[in-house]
């Protein structure tokens, strides 16, 4: 399955539009207004929070985000490493999860385990980003988290 995921043009909330092959919805992100830490919902299409996704508030060498169920649970966290590649380690999920991409490349790996299970594709334009993710994956809420995750965590690194 390969979802598109795009940040809205206008947006005082940071709330991004994740849509199939065909532009039909798959989830809505929904971002706070005024959020020093990014804070984003990955909701289902009638509302459901699936995700809470929040880029923590202090870093000192490494940013990081926090992905948190629908209940408020932590689940896991996301940080860059420090590396010329997009690299990036999930740590506190039941699963090893890596997401791993070339020097100045914009395609990342996601492996669980060890074993690929997804790709994502930045894409870039003057007026949005667009991450594309590819995956067949039964938790694809859950990769969609990780995809915002990691766009807090660019966000956060160009802005500080």
């Amino acid at each position: 399955m390969r979802i598109f995921i795009k940040n809205k043009i206008m947006s005082l909330r940071g709330s991004s539009t994740a849509t199939d092959d065909s532009g039909a919805p798959v989830y809505q992100i929904v971002g706070k207004v005024f959020s020093i830490t990014r804070k984003k919902r990955i909701c289902s299409l009638n509302g459901f929070t699936l995700y809470t996704v929040r880029n923590k508030f202090f870093n000192f060498f490494f940013h990081k985000a926090i992905i948190k169920d629908g209940d408020g649970n932590k689940v896991a966290y996301v940080r860059n490493t420090f590396s010329f590649r997009n690299k990036y380690k999930v740590s506190g999920y039941h699963d090893e999860i890596t997401i791993d991409g070339e020097f100045l490349s914009f395609n990342m790996t996601i492996a669980k385990n060890g074993t690929p299970i997804g790709m994502i594709h930045r894409d870039f334009n003057l007026v949005r980003d667009c991450f594309i993710l590819d995956s067949d994956d039964e938790n694809m809420p859950f990769l969609v988290a990780l995809v915002i995750a990691i766009d807090n965590i660019v966000d956060d690194t160009n802005n500080s």
